[in-house]
């Protein structure tokens, strides 16, 4: 069905959606972008829409799905001598959805992008570009005839050749919406290997493709989508500007109206403690005795002492200069002669890595690190807490503040991106938007230092001495709506008008 027919039937058809991305909680799982394709379709498919997902064979993906079935054969492409369609459905939501089967290309293991030593996949443009273009074909029922779409949405650059691939077609079928969720991670390629792609040579000028000298995936998804979101309202201010466009910003300007900011949400049934399984007691905004709990167990589990009046910091997070790990390890020798704890998890920067290591072994019972992921542990560092920090340089949306909020663990965030949409500082006069006072949810700093930083922390440790505010702020956190449902209906009207816009323009 064409965007035209679906717009004339109106309302008695259901919107049909076809998400493209590369993860998923919890089959492959780098980052946030996982979180918020396991969450964003069902939330839509509850909403009534008609929504599926195509994913990329890898071994996970194959692994953990079920009911997998043949939809077509699609034979050599991209390298890859056997290429088929397979349709299943998601463990735990049911959600339908297709699999790029190539052996040759996506079934090998570790990282879905990059090698054992860090290096990135040699054959990552074939790998993604096929993903993008299985993703045109499945939205205009070249692949499963019994399905098309009235919108394709491509997540980040491993999806975005799908919304070039639709941009070639004389009269695409479906509108496409692409969703940066980094901008500073672009899909970058050779140059020369250009014809791999199967677009004529027009497409890879300064006006398409090209990004000084190579390939830009990202930019494909900028320039060729009918609409362009990002992860939060100030994220996309943000990556208009020089200082955050990652040279991409004059790309962004040029899209104007075309490009909003819908703010991430999270799973809430997932993330609950009045119900999370992974916690050694539940609790809820009015009986927070359960927090206490936690927090006694996590300091057990870690070997923290136990220490009722130290201000119990958590770090969750990808360990990055981005993410401001380097501010951090920075501040902490003074945090920690303050009495702060810290207990953080992550994965990165072999150096940041290493000197959280060394924080752990130099101070005993105060500093416990976790270099790995566990997503178990990654609940109970966040419930037994008192406080999340989340120093990001640029963070384009940010899940953990999020998570911070759910389960009454203060955020300490820079303002940036999606964390100065989320967190409220308790020190600030009251923002628009907000209706008096006890709005406040969290502490916030904007100078990139450790001073920042540390001034930031050393305010959290001081509220925390005052225990009936602390309170009150915890339950002014925990009383904020970060659910899905709110960004599933702003994405289906924008949708929506893509459908009614492109029945307009044919009638």
């Amino acid at each position: 069905m064409t965007a035209g027919a679906a717009a004339a039937q109106g309302s008695a058809a259901a919107l049909r959606v076809l998400h493209v991305a590369a993860e998923v909680f919890p089959l492959v799982k780098t980052g946030g972008l996982a979180d918020v394709v396991a969450a964003l379709p069902p939330a839509q498919a509850q909403e009534g829409a008609d929504v599926r997902l195509l994913l990329p064979g890898l071994p996970a993906v194959l692994d953990g799905l079920q009911a997998l079935q043949p939809v077509c054969e699609v034979g050599n492409c991209f390298g890859a001598l056997r290429v088929r369609l397979l349709r299943g459905r998601m463990p735990d939501s049911g959600l339908p959805v297709y699999v790029v089967d190539a052996p040759y290309l996506y079934r090998r293991g570790g990282n879905p992008y990059l090698r054992a030593d860090g290096s990135e996949w040699p054959d990552n443009l074939q790998r993604f570009a096929l993903l993008g273009w299985a993703g045109a074909h499945l939205a205009a029922a070249d692949a499963d005839p019994q399905w098309s779409a009235d919108v394709l949405h491509a997540h980040d650059w491993h999806a975005a050749m799908a919304c070039a691939y639709q941009a070639e077609r004389p009269a695409p079928p479906a509108g496409t919406v692409f969703t940066v969720h980094n901008l500073a991670y672009q899909g970058l390629f050779a140059m020369e290997d250009w014809q791999t792609l199967g677009l004529p040579a027009r497409r890879m000028s300064s006006e398409g493709l090209e990004f000084h000298g190579q390939l830009s995936f990202m930019k494909a998804g900028l320039k060729y989508a009918d609409l362009v979101t990002t992860v939060s309202p100030s994220y996309a201010a943000e990556i208009a500007t020089p200082e955050f466009g990652c040279g991409l910003d004059g790309v962004i300007r040029a899209r104007g109206a075309a490009v909003h900011g819908i703010l991430n949400g999270i799973d809430t049934t997932i993330w609950d403690p009045a119900a999370d399984a992974a916690l050694p007691a539940r609790y809820t905004a009015s009986r927070l005795q359960g927090k206490k709990a936690c927090r006694r167990a996590l300091q057990a589990e870690l070997g923290l002492e136990a220490d009722e009046r130290a201000l119990l910091l958590t770090v969750v997070s990808r360990l990055t200069g981005q993410k401001g790990m380097d501010l951090l390890l920075a501040a902490m020798p003074a945090l920690l002669a303050q009495g702060v704890q810290f207990a953080i998890q992550g994965t990165g920067d072999a150096a940041l890595e290493a000197a959280l290591r060394a924080a752990q072994q130099a101070y005993p019972g105060r500093v416990h690190a976790y270099v790995g992921y566990d997503e178990a542990r990654a609940h109970r560092l966040i419930a037994g807490a008192d406080a999340i920090l989340v120093p990001s340089r640029f963070e384009p949306c940010g899940l953990t503040q999020m998570y911070g909020l759910r389960y009454g663990t203060l955020p300490i965030v820079r303002g940036v991106g999606g964390l100065r949409d989320t967190v409220f500082d308790l020190d600030e006069a009251m923002r628009p938007g907000d209706r008096g006072a006890g709005s406040g949810t969290g502490f916030v700093f904007h100078e990139a230092t450790p001073q920042a930083l540390a001034q930031a922390v050393q305010r959290a440790a001081a509220l925390k001495g005052d225990a009936p505010r602390w309170r009150r702020a915890m339950q002014a956190a925990m009383a904020r709506d970060h659910g899905w449902r709110a960004p599933a209906r702003e994405y289906l009207q924008r949708y929506r008008a893509l459908v009614e816009g492109a029945g307009a323009a044919q009638g």
